[in-house]
């Protein structure tokens, strides 16, 4: 399957058009039955023979062009509608039906605050168009109204409010939010790509709209990536406040699988300069060796990792209900265990030769010896809950 996606260069584009080349050159093993051929990329600065040439060979089209920024209000239509004229007339030009998606915009609706939008019109206009192909080719048409779009490569400062949140909180800028109890109807670059993969199976989610709301339904006229988010910008913002903070509190935040909060903490990510991409943490040193608190989540717990010197012995201490994970990635030791108010020891030889998870049990005190003369003995700790010096649940007592 040859494929034409015009806008390329844009933000939708750049994220396409990377998902397509992984699943075509095998390393995205997800989609077995997609064979994709050669990828046009078509943006505003190409030369305009070259979309001649790919509309005659093109097995799909993603339209993606559009204006969003104009200098005049004037360049709404230009851009968003007249472009779409050109390529409609040029794969009728060449007879070529295949199936083509337009990107549009949830402005198209002109309700609510959309109501006498020049960005809105112009993409209204070009839907229309799309339909009124369809009708006289008999072209299959997917028409998508997107929401607020965001993720990694979305230009700050432009059309985002996320993207120019997200850039200013990793270089230190203010943001302005005039009311934090606006809420977005947000969709995530890579839920957005794993609707344009369905379209090319086959596999499009259509919808109607009930003013600006997507209704999802099998017969609908336009088409939708069934998975958005709601978020107001004071939640938005909130969430950015506790990310830009990590590396002081070492805390994670909850960030379930599927979330937006999990989304838009891949996003900030993205747009963190060199010097923020690594950062200091704090060791607690001593004759002994280190020990130093990596990470702490909201619910599951703290990870840490402990250095020892040769012929240390670290810990003699037990907990009423904590327990943890011991696991050594280097070095050569032996981690005891003795329940408290017996004399039976467990013994357990560890090695970063054999990396294995031992459970420091509750009720057990406990120890972890370096048995190198040589060599530092290097321990990855996970605790089950994060270490309050209130409650700290930590008893010496030798093993």
């Amino acid at each position: 399957m040859n494929i034409l996606i015009t806008g390329a260069a844009g933000f939708v584009g750049k994220n396409l058009t990377a998902a397509l080349q992984c699943i075509r050159d095998g390393r995205d093993k997800t989609h077995p039955g997609l064979s994709i051929g050669e990828l046009y990329l078509y943006d505003i600065d190409s030369d305009p023979a070259l979309l001649d040439e790919v509309c005659q060979k093109a097995d799909f089209v993603f339209n993606l062009a559009g204006v969003n920024r104009p200098q005049n209000q004037e360049e709404f239509m230009q851009g968003n509608f007249g472009f779409a004229s050109t390529l409609l007339s040029t794969l009728k030009k060449y007879h070529n039906t295949c199936p083509v998606m337009l990107s549009s915009s949830i402005q198209a609706t002109l309700m609510g605050r959309y109501a006498g939008s020049e960005y809105g019109r112009s993409k209204k206009a070009g839907e229309e168009l799309f339909f009124s192909y369809a009708e006289e080719t008999g072209a299959k048409v997917l028409v998508y109204r997107f929401p607020n779009l965001f993720g990694k490569w979305c230009r700050p400062n432009y059309n985002s409010a996320v993207a120019t949140f997200c850039h200013n909180y990793a270089h230190d800028l203010p943001i302005t939010v005039s009311d934090p109890k606006v809420e977005l109807e947000l969709l995530y670059i890579d839920d957005l790509v794993d609707e344009m993969v369905a379209a090319l199976e086959g596999k499009e989610h259509h919808c109607e709209f009930e003013g600006v709301d997507t209704v999802l339904t099998d017969g609908g006229r336009y088409c939708a990536a069934p998975v958005t988010h709601r978020a107001t910008l004071g939640q938005i913002v909130a969430l950015l406040d506790s990310f830009k903070a990590q590396p002081e509190t070492l805390r994670m935040p909850e960030i379930p699988a599927g979330s937006f909060a999990k989304k838009l903490y891949s996003t900030y990510l993205s747009y963190l300069p060199k010097e923020k991409a690594a950062f200091p943490l704090k060791m607690n040193t001593d004759a002994r060796g280190s020990f130093t608190e990596l990470l702490k989540t909201e619910k599951c717990g703290q990870f840490s990792v402990n250095i020892s010197r040769p012929g240390i012995t670290k810990g003699q201490h037990w907990h009423h209900t904590k327990w943890e994970f011991f696991i050594v990635v280097s070095g050569h030791g032996l981690i005891q265990q003795r329940k408290v108010g017996t004399e039976e020891v467990l013994n357990f030889e560890v090695s970063g030769e054999n990396i294995q998870a031992v459970h420091m049990l509750p009720g057990y005190t406990h120890n972890i010896m370096n048995l190198s003369e040589t060599e530092n003995l290097v321990t990855l700790m996970w605790a089950n809950e994060c270490f309050d010096p209130a409650k700290p649940d930590t008893f010496f007592e030798v093993v």
